[in-house]
């Protein structure tokens, strides 16, 4: 219990952060200020590819194939409509051909082709009123991009007798980045006066409420300036940036809930700023620490996979999770210092509250032990019922994950945005009106000399496969060649996965390597295969030591790895059932590719996962702080849940918020991902905090902190947790049970709700 006159311990780290707080502010003023002008046009820098792998026989062969055949790989495309006319109309005809013209004629452009010219049927839509005229882009993201916005004014539109729309990969990603862009600037005026309305509502002053989205900016604002650095040395994805507002805002708003409201609770004891400080970093602020390790930890594991769209969430994750917390442990322990009391100032509840005294005066005289509060009926509710809530809360997340048995892994296309977009319009008439199967043909590029023989009777071999519906090639250039395949069903079935291995598998007397849709699916399936097993493991392994460091239990950590999987499945059950089946698409204005892009589960699961233990620490730290005080394990999680449990569920609500606000994204990746993670973040805060932990906890009784005396002593010597050291004598999982609470001076009446937040009175429960 923090002492009213008590003289104030200053550790190492209280000492330099609160040493010089006007100056720590002021250099955090101007380096804030540097970052803005360094992550100014950051989002002109990203990329919108990265979900193939780079090392992968398919991204070879992609390479190869631009570089040698380019017309071979046509990533950007016109639609020429030629409204009640057929394409084979004279007047069409010579409009179309001068738009080949000028289109080849384009610094950047090469490869170009039209069905005016080459007469391929392919090219010519069923019904004889489009044609297709082709091109390829030369060079990275950025030079395409720049080429497109040079070139597409004049084209698009309409030229005499025809009318003309732009699409392909190009077009797509342009399109696909402008739309980020544009979401990420809504949803940020969305979240930021959604998340101080939330904030007033849960601190009541406006200074305290403030307090956490000026840590959040910070953090966002420094994000940005990292990423801006990392592209000067490699590919980062746009997608990246709305993780960055998200996990900026939602962390760093988490971070200094816990720390301005302990910080309430020691001035609230009496305690003087510097001490409320010491005590607040001492506990709070350790915490925090072990949070942001954890986040990092489970953001850390996508640098595992070879794609940079999962690594560029890793290189942001971890920059924003850092900076939040280096924020929440430096510069707001210096604000809180200046501000003292002040930071209670502005109580905008009290507008409230007029006309209810006598409410009020009920409030500052509820009973010290908080046995009345909400939290702690439900924690005794829940303990009462253990079995009960284990098993039926068990079995609902269970049943709302069942729907992921039947996912299906595709690859991002022009689905992803929304119906009236230009490229999503000029993709979908080539998918329903063309023959064939556009975009779903197969390329085998062929290294190495050979005669016309035995290109021959290799074309032969691969027409034989009886998932081939077809062969064109080969075309020759020096000692290279490349065969078109089209399969018979749809571009990325499991059929034509299979034919995939099927033609990697055909003998052949020169070097052969295939690419295309399925293609690119089957490698990068195989690279997430084959690296998940370590991801996992170490956001596994490393979550285990950090909690038996928190807590010193073998078993914690254990349920706490198993229970965060749980909410996980319900997150993944209704990811599949919304955005896979497209229940909802109507509703939430996205179309549905019947298909889940391969790298967006191993995404989600690393922050969600991440986002999920960031709450179980501030959990768990509290119950292990009441344990070791008091020895008695019901009354420790009762406690624990009741001290914590309003906070983290208004911590998830604002997070959540900020994730909803990401979802509002017209992108479909973009918003699955930020809907996702909302609902796994209100799961496992709502659900598995308030009902799950407190049920297995009862049910595993006093050997919850059992551990062998090798660990009890590693433990001993390297663990910590939010109450700092064990007292002598102090409960715990290796110590005898203290003597039980005694009220003193200092035990003043808590609030309504048990939250720790100040009542009427100004009073709260202290804590010890």
């Amino acid at each position: 219990m923090t002492e009213v006159n008590s003289p104030p311990r200053l550790g190492g780290w209280t000492r330099f952060v609160t040493a010089r707080p006007r100056l720590s502010l002021l250099v955090a003023l101007v380096l804030t200020a540097l970052a803005v002008v360094a992550g100014s046009g950051v989002a002109d820098r990203l990329g919108s590819g990265g979900w193939e792998d780079p090392t992968a026989q398919s991204t070879y062969a992609t390479k190869a194939l631009e570089r040698e055949f380019p017309a071979s790989q046509p990533n950007l495309l016109l639609l020429v409509d030629s409204g009640s006319a057929s394409v084979d109309d004279p007047a069409v005809a010579a409009e179309a051909d001068r738009l080949t013209a000028r289109l080849a004629s384009e610094k950047g452009v090469i490869g170009v082709g039209s069905y005016w010219r080459t007469k391929s049927p392919g090219l010519r839509a069923k019904d004889g009123h489009e044609a297709l005229i082709a091109a390829h882009l030369t060079g990275d993201e950025k030079a395409t991009n720049d080429t497109l916005d040079r070139i597409a004014p004049a084209l698009r539109g309409t030229h005499g007798p025809v009318h003309v729309k732009v699409g392909g990969i190009v077009a797509v990603r342009h399109e696909m980045q402008t739309i980020i862009k544009e979401d990420l600037a809504r949803a940020e005026m969305i979240a930021l006066p959604v998340t101080l309305l939330l904030l007033v509502m849960v601190f009541g002053s406006a200074i305290a409420a403030l307090l956490p989205l000026g840590i959040g900016i910070v953090a966002i604002l420094g994000t940005n300036a990292v990423l801006r650095g990392l592209t000067e040395f490699t590919d980062v994805s746009v997608f990246a940036m709305n993780l960055t507002t998200a996990l900026g805002l939602g962390l760093a708003i988490d971070y200094a809930l816990f720390i301005v409201r302990r910080f309430r609770e020691e001035l609230s004891t009496g305690a003087e700023p510097l001490t409320a400080i010491a005590t607040t970093l001492r506990t709070a602020g350790r915490t925090v620490l072990f949070s942001a390790l954890t986040v990092a930890v489970s953001l850390a594991a996508m640098l595992v996979f070879p794609m940079y769209f999962l690594r560029s969430f890793a290189y942001a994750g971890i920059a924003v999770v850092l900076l939040a917390a280096a924020a929440a442990l430096i510069l707001l322990p210096a604000a809180l210092l200046l501000l003292g009391h002040r930071v209670n100032s502005l109580d905008l509840r009290r507008l409230f509250r007029r006309g209810r005294p006598a409410q009020a005066q009920a409030q500052t005289q509820a009973p010290a032990s908080g046995e009345g509060t909400a939290w702690a009926r439900l924690a005794n509710l829940v303990m009462r019922r253990a079995p009960f809530f284990a098993l039926a809360t068990a079995a609902v997340l269970v049943l709302l994950g069942l729907p992921f048995l039947g996912v299906k892994f595709g690859t991002a296309d022009d689905r992803q945005l929304p119906a009236g977009a230009e490229s999503h319009v000029v993709q979908q008439h080539i998918r329903d009106g063309f023959p064939g199967n556009p975009g779903g043909g197969l390329e085998v590029l062929a290294e190495g000399s050979a005669t016309p023989a035995q290109y021959t009777a290799y074309r032969a071999e691969i027409a034989r496969l009886p998932e081939v519906a077809g062969v064109d090639g080969p075309l020759v250039k020096g000692d290279s060649a490349y065969f078109t395949v089209l399969p018979k069903g749809e571009a990325v079935d499991s059929a034509a996965q299979r034919l995939v291995g099927e033609l990697r598998s055909v003998d052949a007397p020169f070097t052969t390597k295939v690419t295309g849709t399925a293609a690119v699916l089957v490698d990068s399936k195989h690279a997430i295969a084959t690296r998940l097993p370590w991801a996992a493991a170490l956001i596994v392994i490393v979550t285990l030591l950090l909690v038996f460091l928190l807590t010193g239990s073998v078993l914690i950590p254990v349920q706490a790895v198993l229970l965060n999987a749980l909410s996980l499945m319900a997150m993944f059950g209704a990811v599949v059932w919304v955005f896979q089946d497209g229940h909802l698409s109507g509703l939430l204005g996205f179309t549905s590719p019947g298909s889940i892009e391969t790298t967006l589960p191993v995404l989600m699961f690393c922050v969600a996962f991440g986002l999920s233990m960031d709450y179980g620490v501030f959990l768990l730290s509290r119950i292990k702080e009441e344990y070791d005080r008091t020895g008695d394990h019901n009354e420790a999680v009762r406690h624990g849940l009741q001290r914590t449990g309003g906070l983290i569920t208004a911590a998830a609500v604002i997070l959540a918020v900020v994730m909803v606000a990401i979802g509002t994204s017209r992108v479909t990746n973009t918003k699955m991902l930020g809907l996702g993670i909302a609902l796994a973040v209100l799961m496992d805060a709502m659900i598995v905090r308030s009902l799950l932990v407190p049920a297995v906890m009862k049910l595993t009784g006093t050997a919850t902190w059992w551990a062998p005396a090798p660990l009890r002593r590693f433990h001993d010597r390297f663990g910590v947790s939010e109450g700092g050291e064990n007292p002598p004598g102090g409960a715990g999982p290796h110590h005898s049970a203290a003597p039980p609470r005694s009220a003193t001076s200092h035990d003043v009446p808590a609030d309504e709700n048990g939250d720790g937040s100040p009542n009427e009175s100004g009073g709260v429960r202290a804590i010890r």
